[in-house]
């Protein structure tokens, strides 16, 4: 009987996640080709179409990955119990946001915020990733506000909140658009962070 699992791809996993990133950030997803890729992989476009079905399925896993590599760098932030919740907080919404114009894995988001409306797979795929950064926020908050150094307030509604305020300030910085800088938008994120959670002297 034949073997029903799954084939791997010919290439590293990594290897055809970084080149897809790097590729949708330069080209965007729209002028993006499975045999352009396939090419720059060595790989044939057939091959990437049977583990990856679409593009939109390319694009969503390879968010995916992406999200990963940075998650692990935010649970290790967020864990360590020698930082202020406050320094946690600053280190969240520095790890948030683009480091600056072109951020692939920025580029990525927009993509997929672009043509998630079209694709219900996408909608989940796009929830399912945000989760993770959400539930941290959450868990931050609770205890930042268990320990007294925010005021007392739904965590969750907080949470989401800051989120929708960190898209915002990332969408143009990500772009490049005039007056969209880095420092500003840490600035920007710092400040309503305090106002939203009522942050208190350490």
């Amino acid at each position: 009987m034949a073997d029903a699992r799954p084939r791997r791809p010919a290439r590293p996993r990594e290897e055809v996640f970084a080149t897809a990133r790097a590729a949708i950030a330069e080209h965007g997803l729209a002028k993006l080709t499975m045999a352009g890729l396939g090419r720059e992989l060595r790989m044939s476009a057939g091959h990437l179409l049977y583990y990856f079905g679409s593009k939109d399925q390319l694009l969503l896993e390879t968010l995916r990955w992406s999200e990963e590599q940075l998650g692990a760098r935010r649970r290790d932030l967020l864990a360590d119990g020698g930082r202020d919740v406050r320094a946690r907080l600053s280190g969240y919404t520095a790890l948030y946001l683009p480091e600056g114009p072109g951020d692939p894995r920025w580029i990525l988001w927009v993509e997929v915020w672009g043509r998630s409306p079209a694709g219900e797979e996408l909608r989940r795929g796009q929830l399912e990733i945000e989760a993770p950064w959400q539930a941290d926020l959450v868990a931050l908050i609770e205890e930042g506000t268990a320990a007294g150094r925010f005021a007392p307030g739904d965590a969750a509604e907080r949470a989401s909140q800051i989120r929708a305020l960190l898209d915002g300030l990332a969408v143009p910085l990500a772009l490049g658009l005039p007056g969209a800088l880095r420092p500003r938008a840490l600035h920007l994120a710092e400040s309503a962070c305090g106002t939203l959670l009522g942050t208190t002297p350490a």
